[in-house]
């Protein structure tokens, strides 16, 4: 496997990666539904506020991940996707990786990222988490696969938590890293 920034991808890769999104997040509701849409989201990393990275098996994208520049210190990890017959093969720790050494070759000092829970996959999927978020948060566990518990094994803390974020009762799950 290769991983290479997206300026120096070809353009059948860049395509491969608007794909990506759409079959790696075909099962919720915050993923692409289209191809057009993806395309779009795609296109904004080949600018200077974002930056993405390729995961490459014989030419072929199986994955990329996103960087987006918020300021000097903090960056905003999305999206980390992978195809699924691709995931639980290191694919997405090695994106991690390579985004997280290119942000510390530019001085940042935390990355951050939301992790929806669009369908399910912990406690606080379909509750009521007003009033006392942060107590509700201090419950959290995974009931089925979700991304928080991968960004936990790889060094990434919950810090919050926005209920609602994605319809009521479909929290976004906030996570850091100190870089």
């Amino acid at each position: 496997m290769q991983i290479i920034p997206i300026n120096s991808a070809k353009g059948a890769q860049i395509e491969q990666a608007a794909s990506v999104l759409i079959e790696a997040l075909r099962e919720f509701s915050t993923g692409w539904g289209d191809l057009d849409s993806a395309r779009v989201e795609t296109q904004t990393f080949l600018t200077s506020e974002r930056l993405a990275f390729l995961a490459l098996e014989d030419d072929v994208t199986v994955g990329w991940i996103g960087g987006i520049r918020h300021t000097g210190d903090l960056w905003e990890l999305h999206p980390l996707v992978v195809l699924p017959e691709w995931q639980s093969k290191g694919i997405g720790t090695q994106l991690v990786l390579r985004l997280e050494a290119e942000a510390r070759k530019e001085g940042v000092t935390t990355i951050w990222l939301g992790t929806d829970d669009d369908f399910g996959g912990t406690n606080l999927y379909g509750r009521e988490l007003y009033p006392d978020v942060l107590q509700q948060l201090a419950t959290l566990r995974a009931i089925s696969k979700h991304p928080f518990t991968f960004y936990q094994r790889i060094g990434y803390t919950v810090a919050g938590v926005i209920p609602d974020a994605s319809g009521p009762g479909k929290p976004d799950i906030l996570m850091v890293k100190r870089i």
